[in-house]
């Protein structure tokens, strides 16, 4: 029995060595990235409100009775489309008798230049008296002016009859309707109002103490932006700053213009609603770590980091805005420390290099 237990002892020491070389293996090096210092742009927000650039009321051209209404409050309208039709048995009449007396005034006209070629041709061989011929050219010119007019009268008659169809000017959303099916309508007489959502700008009241700062953003391109509600900023295409403040709150107020449609498809803005602006006032230096090396463990924000010596430690951080795929670091890491861009891999090398406690060897002393 004596003999098996030394046997055994034996082979134990024999494995240990190996398996130690084995544990001591080095690993892979862990992937990392040192904190930066970089320069951003300093930026201002402030809360804008939403307004359509295009926003206008249709009115009636033409009397008549409603006859049709094609659509109501809140349907999208294409540029173009039939809105209400005007009951037209009235114009139509007056284009059909603007059109007859029109061939009147034509068939006269051509009388009376059959009758002053005549005249000419006997004046020219001195048979008429020069009182005739006065008379052919003022029938004549008569016969012109009297045609013009019956001209002029079908072009109004015309005009007033396609009045009866009132037609959206652009693409929008019908947003309020001021008339109903048999009301009878006059010049002038409002029929829907409508916005359009393919131009949008946003209206911002600026503090007095950034106006300096806006007024050069509105010189350079890139320098304001409106962020959506899906977290997408959109450069401005113009800023307008108005040119006197508000003396209840000394304000100025500042218009950033949407690029035309550069939201209409997803349908994120409408007029009314408040969005974030941000306005670039300056420049400052921040400190700079890759998302992927962020961890967040419970309540805590961390990264591991690696030493000179390769050691890792977990370093709580606290975080700033978020810039394409990096933080802004504000407290809890220097510039040039490495932070390792696996949190996965250093939080297992961590265990690693954490100090074992020693097994308590049993059965010692007894045979």
């Amino acid at each position: 029995m004596r003999l098996m237990r030394s046997t055994l002892l034996l082979a134990c020491l024999v494995l240990a060595p190996a398996t130690v070389v084995a544990d001591r293996n080095d690993p892979p090096p862990l992937m990392t990235a040192q904190a930066e210092l970089r320069t951003l742009p300093r930026e201002y927000r402030l809360d804008g409100l939403v307004e359509a650039v295009n926003r206008s009321t249709v009115s009636a051209q033409t009397q008549g009775q409603i006859q049709e209404i094609l659509y109501d409050v809140d349907d999208f309208v294409e540029k173009g489309a039939l809105l209400v039709r005007i009951k037209d048995t009235e114009h139509r009449a007056r284009v059909s008798q603007a059109v007859a007396d029109l061939k009147a005034a034509a068939a006269r006209l051509r009388q009376t230049q059959e009758e002053h070629d005549r005249i000419a041709g006997l004046y020219r061989q001195k048979n008429v008296s020069e009182s005739a011929m006065d008379k052919a050219r003022a029938d004549l010119d008569s016969a012109k002016a009297e045609h013009e007019a019956a001209m002029a009268r079908l072009e109004a008659a015309q005009e007033q009859l396609a009045h009866t169809e009132i037609r959206a000017p652009y693409s929008g959303i019908v947003t309020e309707r001021h008339v109903s099916i048999g009301e009878i309508a006059s010049p002038g007489t409002p029929i829907m109002t409508g916005i359009s959502l393919e131009e949008l700008r946003v209206q911002v009241d600026v503090p007095q103490s950034l106006i300096s700062a806006v007024r050069l953003a509105a010189k350079t391109p890139e320098r304001a932006w409106i962020w959506l509600p899906n977290e997408q900023r959109l450069a401005a295409r113009r800023l307008t700053v108005f040119p006197f403040a508000d003396p209840a709150s000394n304000t100025f107020r500042v218009r950033l213009e949407l690029p035309p449609g550069a939201c209409a498809d997803e349908r994120l803005l409408f007029p009314g609603m408040y969005v974030k602006t941000s306005f670039m006032v300056g420049e400052k230096s921040e400190l700079m770590v890759p998302k992927s090396a962020v961890v967040q463990r419970s309540e805590v924000t961390g990264v591991y980091v690696v030493d000179a010596d390769e050691h890792i430690h977990f370093r709580q951080v606290r975080l700033g805005r978020a810039v394409a795929d990096d933080y802004v670091v504000l407290a809890g890491l220097s510039a040039g420390e490495r932070v390792a861009l696996d949190p996965i891999a250093a939080g297992v090398r961590l265990k690693d290099q954490m100090p074992r406690r020693p097994i308590a060897q049993e059965g010692q002393g007894h045979d």
